[in-house]
């Protein structure tokens, strides 16, 4: 069986992009671990949920547990950075930040976890982590930076293939459900285009437990949001699969076939 680590940004990221393939890996008895990092703590809450006195880092801890719980990951590790807040704000740069850290230094810190594990597989981001969050960026620099310290040989960057949203956008507003036009203009960038995807993987048997463990971030993905909202066929078509880059070993061009595994 073999160890795959997935660094991620903030508690509820591990879900939205890769919590299928972290829940089928988990079933098929390989040991995922989830590193985090930062507590999310700069994220927008519905008002009235937190509790009085309720701080927001330590509700994002405890709804990430349950995720892991629920994923079926065996250990959890924050990087101990703050949340940089969305691109362009002043908190990019504050001290502590994970978009303002040095990045040999925090990668050193995930190569430690990559060694103690001995980590067979990194799942990092890709080059503008999905969407531009500062944070996800970040990911991506110092992902593979670890990668190399550790001497990782497998390292894939999560994404999502554009191509494939942008056909699907239609049928998911013919569903019913609201497309704002910020969603649009997301829609038009994130991601990687479809011919750069070289990993595929199939996650529809774990729908079912992606969806729990969205519904385990309550404070940012409510039931009534665009992701919890779609039937589920929509969700299906949305979420069945999940989309990597592979970076090591290097998978050459022209004429390949998208691989079903991290592990092939």
């Amino acid at each position: 069986m073999a160890t795959i680590v997935f660094l991620h940004a903030h508690p509820d990221d591990e879900v939205t992009t890769t919590g299928g393939t972290i829940a089928r890996l988990a079933a098929e008895g390989h040991r995922v671990v989830l590193v985090t990092a930062t507590r999310g703590e700069l994220g927008e809450v519905p008002a009235g949920l937190l509790a009085e006195g309720e701080a927001l880092p330590d509700r994002r801890e405890a709804e990430l547990a349950e995720s892991c719980r629920v994923l079926g990951i065996a250990r959890q590790v924050f990087l101990g950075y703050g949340d940089s807040g969305m691109a362009g704000e002043e908190s990019n740069e504050s001290p502590g930040a994970f978009a303002a850290a040095d990045v040999d230094e925090a990668a050193l810190l995930l190569a430690g976890i990559l060694r103690d594990e001995r980590a067979d597989v990194l799942v990092a981001y890709d080059e503008h982590g999905g969407y531009g969050h500062p944070d996800h960026v970040m990911v991506h620099r110092v992902g593979l930076r670890a990668a190399e310290l550790a001497g990782t040989h497998r390292v894939f960057m999560a994404t999502v293939d554009r191509t494939y949203l942008q056909d699907l956008m239609p049928s998911v507003q013919g569903a019913g459900l609201e497309v704002t036009p910020e969603m649009t203009a997301m829609f038009e960038t994130i991601g990687v285009p479809g011919t750069r995807v070289t990993t595929e993987i199939d996650v529809r048997g774990y729908l079912d437990v992606k969806r729990s463990a969205m519904r385990a971030h309550a404070s940012q993905i409510g039931d009534t949001g665009f992701f919890l909202a779609m039937s589920d066929d929509v969700f299906t078509a949305v979420w069945g699969n999940e989309w990597y880059v592979r970076v090591k070993p290097d998978i050459g061009s022209g004429g390949r076939t998208r691989e079903p595994s991290l592990l092939s």
